[in-house]
């Protein structure tokens, strides 16, 4: 068993899962920003254009329920027990989805770019041997590779 747990230790203790298990949680976050910024303010926004419509309450009613419609929104369906198509719900989750998915895009094209930009300057601290063609410090004399006087 304890063999076990320090299997279990070592695995969870690894930077790739705290890395992943940060995201998680952080993604988790944003999505329930991204989820607020849809109903609270994208489809609130929406809805002035549209005569006042509210996107949650766009829906169909596929199978009345037990006092019969018709439903004004979806909630008044749903306590009726009223089978619905609920497309307001998926468009107001396809936008939150498109919000979320936009900003995993531009964080990761910045840390890409941080990432580049520090590539580029480990590139001009190091050279190429002509010989070995291994890379090696710009201030050398000697490749340590094939110990190849450089100029």
């Amino acid at each position: 068993m304890k063999k076990i747990f320090a299997e279990y230790k070592a695995f969870a203790l690894k930077g790739n899962v705290l890395d992943m298990a940060i995201g998680i949680v952080v993604g988790g976050a944003f999505a329930t920003i991204a989820s607020s910024l849809v109903t609270n303010i994208i489809a609130p926004t929406i809805g002035l254009f549209t005569s006042g419509v509210d996107m949650a309450d766009l829906f169909f009613v596929l199978k009345s329920g037990a006092q019969g419609g018709p439903y004004i929104t979806l909630d008044v369906a749903n306590k009726d027990g009223a089978v619905t198509l609920s497309y307001g719900l998926f468009i107001n989750s396809v936008f939150s989805f498109t919000i979320v998915s936009w900003f995993a895009f531009v964080l990761v094209k910045g840390i890409n770019r941080i990432k580049d930009a520090e590539s580029q300057k480990v590139g001009k601290a190091t050279k190429s041997c002509q010989f070995c063609y291994s890379l090696i410090n710009v201030k050398a004399s000697k490749c340590p590779q094939c110990t190849t006087n450089l100029d």
